[in-house]
């Protein structure tokens, strides 16, 4: 069975009620666990940013089991629909819009092979900020290395593009493996460094001199805690 690694965004209502948010989250959590008794769903991870540049906006990464009917964030997390601000669309606007999926280390095979060893201790989830000039020059770049399928990262591990915002998830303890199964060095590593990686991202106060800044986690769900 197919396993698609789904990431979206969505900006909160300027003027939502934050107490009345907070227990609809509850909700929301109850109907993933649903989700994954059913095996609709793995891992769903909801994140919290609220920046001088990114203020109030939900980061929404989950693995989807299926084809092309996986269920939807709006079905996953119905409970806060009406707090979420409308994205404008080409056809029509949305409330969550979903994040290009550009890097990552592994390729999911089946729902046996994805399953993590143990529960991990974290589930992290991180978002960056790319200047303009420098974004095309970031995609070109992680999608050689991932065609190359050499480099060595989380297994778990995914990035996400929309606008210029990254939006990053991983596990730790890290599961490190490349795409290929290989133990031949990556070569396009080499080029990315050599373009000056750093002069790609805007280092915010909030990142503390990073190039990603860690994220406030709302809820952070796998199949592995219902083992527990």
């Amino acid at each position: 069975m197919k396993i698609q690694r789904l990431h979206y965004r969505a900006k909160l209502k300027n003027d939502y009620d934050k107490e009345a948010f907070k227990s609809e989250l509850v909700k929301c959590q109850e109907m993933i666990r649903s989700a994954q008794k059913s095996g609709q769903v793995l891992t769903a991870a909801l994140y919290f940013a609220d920046t001088a540049d990114i203020s109030e906006t939900l980061f929404f990464y989950y693995e989807g089991v299926g084809e092309d009917n996986v269920a939807s964030p709006e079905e996953l997390l119905e409970p806060i629909n009406a707090f979420l601000w409308e994205w404008p669309g080409t056809t029509e606007s949305r409330i969550w819009v979903k994040m290009y999926h550009i890097y990552y280390h592994s390729v999911p095979e089946s729902v046996k092979g994805w399953k993590r060893a143990a529960k991990p201790e974290l589930r992290r989830g991180r978002i960056a900020l790319l200047y303009e000039e420098k974004l095309f020059s970031y995609v070109y770049y992680h999608k050689a290395i991932v065609d190359e399928g050499l480099l060595k990262g989380d297994k778990y591990q995914s990035i996400a593009l929309h606008e210029n915002v990254l939006f990053s998830y991983f596990e730790e303890p890290k599961t490190m493996v490349n795409i290929k199964n290989s133990a031949k060095e990556s070569e396009v590593i080499e080029e990315w460094l050599a373009v000056d990686p750093e002069s790609h991202f805007i280092h915010t106060p909030e990142c503390e001199g990073l190039n990603f800044m860690f994220l406030p986690t709302l809820f952070a769900l796998g199949v592995e805690d219902l083992e527990d």
